[in-house]
């Protein structure tokens, strides 16, 4: 019986523990979600006072512009076949900017993710300063990397490539490092055992455990990548972005061929993201996609 009671208190002061730490967690929580919500608010009412033009004033108008571009779209729709045309060539630029970053960032991300993880890198005291410069890399924006190299530079499509390429490697780098960090070390040590030197470890020991999920990133990136090529097209590093920027800022009589672009850029998304998604389900399920839902 004493032992019975014993238990009893014991489960009981289990029970009380318990419930205490729960209660502290929800505590916890909603001091989280009161500042979560105090910071929105606070923020969201200084960048209010500073607009130009104020938030509430212009929240109606806010879908005159694309009500003017869908109907000089939908007046000169018999044109759009020839827009479409006409600025393939610059999209055509756009891809390659993005393609061309994307393997240039994907090399260098996946070189520096090896020296940045821990068991794998071959200089231990090298993993913090690359993380730290992939950090650098991922923190600064394209446009800030792109407008630096136009003015050294002079605008055209490289000055684009560079900053987009920089800007990858820093978050592949960081991306294929944690997928690193998940790889066995058994065919690491195997290797290691007979005599392989690091790079022939790296090869033949992690890579093939991890070249599904860093494909899958690098074509993630990618299509980031298309995105972010068309936007710097607006500071002047060509691409459909810089003739995107032309139609609108040209305003009335020009907005037919922005929404030509708008389609164009849409499609390029599309067809990159069903080829990527593909490639994905191949690489991981050795199948087609249909073939893994059914």
């Amino acid at each position: 019986m004493a032992e019975a009671s014993d238990n009893s208190i014991r489960v009981d002061g289990i029970q009380l523990a318990y419930m205490a730490q729960v209660r502290a967690r929800r505590i916890m929580n909603l001091i989280l979600i009161v500042l979560f919500a105090a910071l929105m608010f606070s923020g969201f009412a200084t960048a209010d006072a500073r607009n130009a033009g104020g938030f509430w004033d212009g929240l109606g108008n806010v879908l005159d512009f694309p009500a003017d571009v869908f109907g000089e779209a939908m007046e000169r729709a018999h044109l759009l076949p020839g827009y479409l045309l006409k600025y393939l060539p610059s999209l055509l630029e756009t891809v390659n900017i993005a393609g061309a970053a994307t393997l240039l960032g994907a090399v260098m991300g996946l070189l520096l993710s090896l020296l940045a993880t821990r068991g794998l890198a071959p200089f231990p005291w090298l993993i913090t300063p690359v993380r730290r410069l992939l950090d650098i890399l991922r923190a600064v924006p394209e446009i800030v990397i792109a407008l630096v190299l136009i003015f050294l530079l002079g605008g055209g499509p490289v000055p684009a490539m560079i900053a987009i390429a920089l800007h990858t490697t820093g978050a592949l780098g960081k991306l294929l490092s944690e997928v690193n960090e998940n790889a066995s070390l058994k065919p690491v040590e195997g290797l290691e055992s007979v005599g392989a030197n690091w790079s022939q470890r790296m090869a033949l020991g992690v890579l093939p455990q991890v070249a599904p999920n860093h494909l899958s990133y690098v074509l993630l990136r990618f299509e980031i990548n298309i995105r972010a090529s068309a936007i710097l097209g607006f500071v002047g590093a060509g691409g459909i972005g810089y003739d995107l920027r032309n139609t609108m800022s040209w305003g009335q009589g020009k907005f037919d061929e922005a929404a030509a672009i708008f389609v164009l850029l849409f499609l390029t998304i599309v067809v990159v993201d069903q080829c990527s998604s593909a490639l994905r389900n191949r690489l991981t399920h050795g199948t087609s996609p249909s073939k893994v839902t059914s």
